[in-house]
Protein backbone atom coordinates (compact mmCIF):
# COMPACT_ATOMS: atom_id res chain seq x y z
CA UNK A 1 0.00 0.00 0.00
CA UNK A 2 2.96 2.55 1.13
CA UNK A 3 4.48 1.49 -2.46
CA UNK A 4 1.39 2.47 -4.25
CA UNK A 5 0.80 5.68 -2.97
CA UNK A 6 4.26 6.99 -3.03
CA UNK A 7 3.90 5.91 -6.79
CA UNK A 8 0.34 7.89 -7.25
CA UNK A 9 2.25 10.57 -5.68
CA UNK A 10 5.34 10.87 -7.67
CA UNK A 11 2.89 10.40 -10.68
CA UNK A 12 0.65 13.30 -9.45
CA UNK A 13 3.84 15.75 -9.00
CA UNK A 14 5.19 14.75 -12.63
CA UNK A 15 1.73 16.45 -13.32
CA UNK A 16 1.56 19.06 -11.53
CA UNK A 17 5.27 19.66 -12.58
CA UNK A 18 4.48 19.34 -16.31
CA UNK A 19 1.60 21.46 -16.29
CA UNK A 20 3.64 24.42 -14.91
CA UNK A 21 6.35 24.42 -17.12
CA UNK A 22 3.46 24.49 -19.75
CA UNK A 23 1.90 27.20 -18.09
CA UNK A 24 5.31 28.85 -18.05
CA UNK A 25 5.96 28.33 -21.47
CA UNK A 26 2.89 29.73 -22.33
CA UNK A 27 3.39 33.65 -22.69
CA UNK A 28 0.80 36.46 -23.05
CA UNK A 29 1.82 40.06 -24.15
CA UNK A 30 -0.11 43.24 -24.87
CA UNK A 31 0.23 46.58 -26.69
CA UNK A 32 -1.86 49.88 -27.25
CA UNK A 33 -0.78 52.84 -28.98
CA UNK A 34 -1.36 56.07 -31.18
CA UNK A 35 -0.45 57.36 -34.17
CA UNK A 36 -0.97 60.80 -36.10
CA UNK A 37 -2.13 58.21 -39.35
CA UNK A 38 -2.72 55.06 -39.85
CA UNK A 39 -0.09 54.21 -42.51
CA UNK A 40 -0.67 50.41 -44.15
CA UNK A 41 1.55 49.73 -47.12
CA UNK A 42 1.93 53.21 -47.82
CA UNK A 43 -1.73 54.06 -47.76
CA UNK A 44 -3.69 56.00 -45.12
CA UNK A 45 -6.40 53.60 -43.92
CA UNK A 46 -7.55 56.19 -40.82
CA UNK A 47 -9.03 58.98 -43.99
CA UNK A 48 -5.39 61.05 -42.86
CA UNK A 49 -6.66 61.40 -39.12
CA UNK A 50 -5.24 59.71 -36.16
CA UNK A 51 -5.03 56.26 -35.30
CA UNK A 52 -5.70 54.19 -31.70
CA UNK A 53 -4.71 50.80 -31.59
CA UNK A 54 -4.05 47.79 -29.50
CA UNK A 55 -3.93 44.20 -29.27
CA UNK A 56 -2.85 40.76 -27.34
CA UNK A 57 -0.44 37.87 -28.54
CA UNK A 58 0.16 34.35 -27.48
CA UNK A 59 3.28 32.48 -27.96
CA UNK A 60 3.42 28.83 -26.69
CA UNK A 61 7.33 27.64 -28.00
CA UNK A 62 7.32 28.21 -31.89
CA UNK A 63 3.78 28.93 -32.08
CA UNK A 64 1.95 32.11 -31.71
CA UNK A 65 -1.45 33.37 -32.02
CA UNK A 66 -3.05 36.91 -31.71
CA UNK A 67 -5.87 39.83 -31.98
CA UNK A 68 -5.35 43.46 -32.99
CA UNK A 69 -7.67 46.12 -33.26
CA UNK A 70 -7.87 49.61 -34.62
CA UNK A 71 -10.28 52.10 -35.91
CA UNK A 72 -10.49 53.01 -39.71
CA UNK A 73 -11.80 55.46 -42.26
CA UNK A 74 -12.15 54.60 -46.07
CA UNK A 75 -14.32 57.30 -46.87
CA UNK A 76 -17.50 55.43 -46.49
CA UNK A 77 -19.85 55.16 -43.48
CA UNK A 78 -18.49 52.00 -42.65
CA UNK A 79 -16.71 50.54 -41.56
CA UNK A 80 -14.90 52.10 -38.69
CA UNK A 81 -13.16 49.37 -36.84
CA UNK A 82 -10.79 46.98 -37.94
CA UNK A 83 -10.18 43.74 -35.64
CA UNK A 84 -7.62 41.24 -37.10
CA UNK A 85 -6.79 37.83 -35.84
CA UNK A 86 -3.51 35.89 -36.71
CA UNK A 87 -2.05 32.24 -36.16
CA UNK A 88 1.28 31.19 -36.88
CA UNK A 89 4.77 29.50 -36.26
CA UNK A 90 8.39 30.69 -35.87
CA UNK A 91 11.02 28.22 -36.79
CA UNK A 92 14.49 28.53 -36.59
CA UNK A 93 16.91 27.23 -39.30
CA UNK A 94 20.74 27.68 -38.63
CA UNK A 95 20.83 31.91 -38.59
CA UNK A 96 17.52 32.11 -40.43
CA UNK A 97 14.09 33.41 -38.27
CA UNK A 98 10.95 31.94 -40.53
CA UNK A 99 7.73 33.16 -39.82
CA UNK A 100 4.62 31.17 -41.50
CA UNK A 101 1.21 32.54 -40.96
CA UNK A 102 -2.26 33.27 -41.54
CA UNK A 103 -3.57 36.85 -41.12
CA UNK A 104 -7.52 37.54 -41.01
CA UNK A 105 -7.95 41.22 -41.81
CA UNK A 106 -11.74 41.81 -40.66
CA UNK A 107 -14.16 44.99 -40.15
CA UNK A 108 -16.94 45.66 -38.10
CA UNK A 109 -20.23 46.00 -39.87
CA UNK A 110 -18.37 45.11 -43.13
CA UNK A 111 -20.44 46.58 -45.91
CA UNK A 112 -18.30 48.32 -48.61
CA UNK A 113 -18.75 48.78 -52.08
CA UNK A 114 -20.22 45.24 -52.04
CA UNK A 115 -20.89 43.55 -48.65
CA UNK A 116 -17.95 41.66 -47.12
CA UNK A 117 -16.11 43.79 -49.51
CA UNK A 118 -12.96 44.81 -46.92
CA UNK A 119 -12.43 41.96 -44.88
CA UNK A 120 -9.94 39.82 -46.60
CA UNK A 121 -7.34 36.65 -45.28
CA UNK A 122 -3.52 36.54 -46.41
CA UNK A 123 -1.30 34.05 -45.96
CA UNK A 124 2.09 35.19 -44.53
CA UNK A 125 5.89 33.81 -45.32
CA UNK A 126 9.20 35.79 -43.84
CA UNK A 127 12.08 35.58 -42.96
CA UNK A 128 15.02 37.53 -41.33
CA UNK A 129 18.81 37.37 -40.29
CA UNK A 130 21.53 38.96 -38.49
CA UNK A 131 24.25 40.88 -40.46
CA UNK A 132 26.36 42.29 -38.01
CA UNK A 133 24.69 44.64 -35.84
CA UNK A 134 21.77 44.68 -38.76
CA UNK A 135 18.56 42.68 -39.05
CA UNK A 136 17.70 41.86 -42.60
CA UNK A 137 14.50 40.23 -44.08
CA UNK A 138 12.25 39.40 -46.74
CA UNK A 139 8.33 38.59 -46.60
CA UNK A 140 5.55 37.76 -48.59
CA UNK A 141 1.56 38.44 -47.99
CA UNK A 142 -0.94 35.76 -50.69
CA UNK A 143 -4.43 36.90 -50.31
CA UNK A 144 -7.00 34.76 -52.40
CA UNK A 145 -9.39 37.81 -53.00
CA UNK A 146 -8.39 40.98 -52.14
CA UNK A 147 -10.40 43.83 -50.79
CA UNK A 148 -13.02 45.22 -52.83
CA UNK A 149 -12.91 41.64 -54.95
CA UNK A 150 -10.98 42.24 -56.88
CA UNK A 151 -9.06 39.26 -57.32
CA UNK A 152 -6.18 37.72 -55.29
CA UNK A 153 -3.21 40.05 -53.77
CA UNK A 154 0.70 39.59 -53.83
CA UNK A 155 2.82 41.73 -51.29
CA UNK A 156 6.32 41.77 -51.20
CA UNK A 157 8.87 43.20 -49.34
CA UNK A 158 12.36 43.72 -48.08
CA UNK A 159 13.38 45.06 -44.92
CA UNK A 160 16.08 46.07 -42.63
CA UNK A 161 16.83 47.58 -39.15
CA UNK A 162 19.36 48.66 -37.54
CA UNK A 163 20.65 50.39 -33.54
CA UNK A 164 22.79 54.13 -35.07
CA UNK A 165 22.70 54.99 -31.13
CA UNK A 166 21.85 54.13 -27.74
CA UNK A 167 18.18 53.13 -27.60
CA UNK A 168 17.63 54.33 -31.35
CA UNK A 169 17.02 52.22 -34.22
CA UNK A 170 17.13 53.00 -37.96
CA UNK A 171 14.37 51.06 -39.86
CA UNK A 172 12.95 50.50 -43.19
CA UNK A 173 11.23 48.87 -45.92
CA UNK A 174 10.47 48.72 -49.82
CA UNK A 175 7.13 47.00 -50.81
CA UNK A 176 5.31 45.96 -54.30
CA UNK A 177 1.49 45.43 -53.73
CA UNK A 178 0.07 43.64 -57.04
CA UNK A 179 -3.61 43.21 -57.06
CA UNK A 180 -5.41 41.27 -59.94
CA UNK A 181 -8.22 43.48 -60.85
CA UNK A 182 -6.96 46.88 -59.14
CA UNK A 183 -3.91 49.40 -59.16
CA UNK A 184 -0.90 47.60 -58.48
CA UNK A 185 1.84 50.15 -56.78
CA UNK A 186 5.27 50.15 -54.67
CA UNK A 187 5.78 51.55 -51.54
CA UNK A 188 8.65 52.28 -49.26
CA UNK A 189 9.53 53.85 -45.77
CA UNK A 190 12.44 55.02 -43.32
CA UNK A 191 12.09 56.02 -39.80
CA UNK A 192 13.55 55.72 -36.24
CA UNK A 193 12.29 54.24 -33.37
CA UNK A 194 13.59 55.74 -29.79
CA UNK A 195 13.03 52.95 -27.06
CA UNK A 196 11.76 56.01 -24.23
CA UNK A 197 11.58 53.16 -21.70
CA UNK A 198 11.75 49.64 -21.61
CA UNK A 199 7.79 49.29 -23.05
CA UNK A 200 7.17 52.84 -24.09
CA UNK A 201 8.86 53.44 -28.18
CA UNK A 202 8.38 56.34 -30.31
CA UNK A 203 8.91 55.98 -33.74
CA UNK A 204 8.80 58.82 -36.56
CA UNK A 205 9.03 57.46 -40.28
CA UNK A 206 8.49 59.00 -43.70
CA UNK A 207 6.81 56.84 -46.04
CA UNK A 208 5.71 57.54 -50.33
CA UNK A 209 3.96 55.03 -52.63
CA UNK A 210 4.25 54.84 -56.53
CA UNK A 211 0.26 56.01 -56.24
CA UNK A 212 -1.72 58.61 -54.52
CA UNK A 213 -5.32 57.35 -54.26
CA UNK A 214 -6.83 60.66 -53.54
CA UNK A 215 -4.17 61.69 -51.69
CA UNK A 216 -4.33 58.96 -49.08
CA UNK A 217 -0.92 57.79 -50.46
CA UNK A 218 2.38 59.50 -51.63
CA UNK A 219 4.58 61.67 -49.76
CA UNK A 220 4.23 61.91 -46.08
CA UNK A 221 5.10 61.31 -42.39
CA UNK A 222 3.58 59.97 -39.66
CA UNK A 223 3.96 60.04 -35.96
CA UNK A 224 3.38 56.89 -33.67
CA UNK A 225 3.99 56.42 -29.60
CA UNK A 226 3.79 52.33 -28.33
CA UNK A 227 3.40 50.64 -25.08
CA UNK A 228 4.29 47.02 -25.16
CA UNK A 229 3.70 44.71 -22.03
Amino acid sequence: MNILKIALASAAASIALGGAAMAQDLTLSYNVGVASDYIFRGVSNSNEDPQIFGGVDASYGMGYAGVWASNVDFGFDDPTTEIDAYVGVKPTIGDLNLDLGLIYYGYVEDKGLTPGSFSYLELKAAGSWAVGPATVGVAGYYSPEFPGKTGYGLYLEANAAMPVAEKLTLSGALGNQEIDKGTSYSTWNLGLAYAVTSKLTADIRYSDTTEDFGDLAGSRFTVALKAAF
